[in-house]
């Protein structure tokens, strides 16, 4: 450290970048940015070196999780522009029968979750069925309010149980867990009771704005008309065998992270090729899908170096033997519940870097007090995830809007149960399993 500061000033730089979160009108990308100068001058950095160290930054493990989401977007739009992403909502939308309001919010939920599950995104997972669910839903009397709260909800929760989505991956990636270990003691335990409580809420909050908030007339029309064509039909069905077979097969040989990637490209090579696309059709898709988050990619590069210099720095074994006599009078339920709080509301922030500053942190303490790695996959996932539904954050907004409603009142009371129900989901598991 500069100066011979103590360590644990090391985290400065964290703490800069926690304030400048929540401010709107600064973009995380020079957030990031001016921590990183910040971490560069407490450990006394040379800033000539800085293209070396984003260099490096390319081979990390941050930097292939921007890579996944980045091409998970090119996926996203092959998928919209080749029809396959709107059969599949009226295949789910068909089997479920929207004549009813249960039977709408069911059929919202799984095309919600299983859209973004697929293309490993919450927003361009809604923002491609919205226009498809909102006529669908406002026929029987869905409100914006109603939609707005499932397709954060229910969309999270395909990030959760998404073999290849980052979350997923990530934790998979720090624990060393398998796909199907993290998917029975973490995102299972999470999704559960988020899928009780989005659907109890859903129609709890549509029983109330019913009449009084709804969408404006005309936007209810009758689709039911709908006809695939037999290219459409033939590409749907050749993606999902595809996307299924490498699933599988990633799932069965435990591969992680690189499975992502693998079932990406297969993805778009089935989609294209289904689709009748022309090879230069489907790469300029592709790359123009890529091109809507090459953003998110340098952030998660500018991340990694952010991480290393606090790591650099001392700061997190300073905070480590800081809190040693907490935890130790608080033992693995302490651990646990700080880890998922400070987590929660006090990182904010790309989730995926959130779970990797919350495994940085404490992963010390965690292998010291011996505390299940099955617990602690859920403290991430909760730590990290849960952030978007405490505060009025980009997800939160932006499930508002693509559902076109401007009611942040009913969706920040929603998320509160949300979060709620996580802490006690974690608190019981802990207490139960840690």
């Amino acid at each position: 450290m500069i100066f011979n500061l103590p360590p644990i000033l090391g985290l400065l730089p964290l703490v800069v970048y926690i304030v400048l979160a929540f401010n709107k009108k600064i973009h995380s990308m020079v957030n990031v940015t001016i921590c990183i100068l910040i971490g560069m001058f407490l450990t006394k950095t040379n800033p000539l070196t800085f293209g070396s160290i984003m260099i490096e930054s390319l081979g990390s493990f941050l930097g292939k999780v921007g890579l996944i989401i980045m091409m998970g977007s090119g996926l996203g739009l092959v998928l919209k522009e080749s029809g396959i992403a709107e059969n599949l909502v009226y295949i789910i939308v068909r089997k479920i029968g929207v004549n009813n309001m249960r039977k709408a919010i069911l059929a919202s939920m799984f095309s919600s979750m299983v859209m973004v599950l697929l293309l490993s995104t919450l927003t361009g997972g809604n923002a491609v069925i919205a226009p498809i669910l909102i006529p669908l839903v406002a026929s029987v009397g869905m409100t914006p309010s109603t939609l707005a709260i499932i397709m954060q909800t229910a969309g999270v929760t395909g990030l959760f149980i998404s073999p290849f989505s980052p979350p997923m991956v990530t934790i998979m990636e720090l624990t060393g867990m398998t796909y199907g270990q993290v998917l029975l003691h973490a995102s299972l335990p999470i999704c559960i009771p988020m899928w009780i409580i989005c659907y109890w809420n859903a129609m709890r909050v549509n029983k109330r704005l019913h009449g009084v908030y709804d969408y404006p007339e005309g936007t209810a029309l009758d689709v039911t008309d709908y006809k695939a064509t037999p290219e459409t039909k033939s590409a749907t069905n050749l993606f999902a065998i595809v996307v299924l077979v490498i699933v599988v097969y990633g799932i069965m040989t435990n591969a992680g992270m690189n499975n992502a990637i693998t079932v990406i490209v297969g993805g778009f090579l089935a989609a294209s090729f289904g689709a009748k696309f022309s090879a230069k059709k489907s790469i300029d898709t592709f790359m123009k899908g890529c091109g809507q988050y090459i953003w998110v990619f340098i952030l998660f590069l500018l991340f990694d170096p952010f991480l290393n210099l606090i790591a650099k720095s001392g700061a997190y074994d300073a905070l480590v033997d800081l809190l040693t006599p907490l935890i130790d009078s608080t033992g693995k339920v302490g651990l646990a519940m700080l880890t998922t709080l400070i987590g929660v509301y006090g990182i904010q922030g790309a989730a995926v870097a959130q779970a990797v500053m919350i495994d940085q942190v404490f992963r010390p303490l965690v292998d010291s007090i011996g505390l299940s790695i099955n617990v602690w996959a859920l403290v991430i996932l909760v730590g990290s995830q849960m952030t978007s539904f405490a505060y009025p954050g980009l997800d939160m907004i932006a499930a508002v809007g693509t559902a076109r409603s401007d009611d942040m009142k009913t969706h920040i009371q929603h998320g509160v149960i949300i979060t709620g129900a996580a802490l006690i989901v974690t608190f019981v598991f802990t207490v139960l399993f840690g």
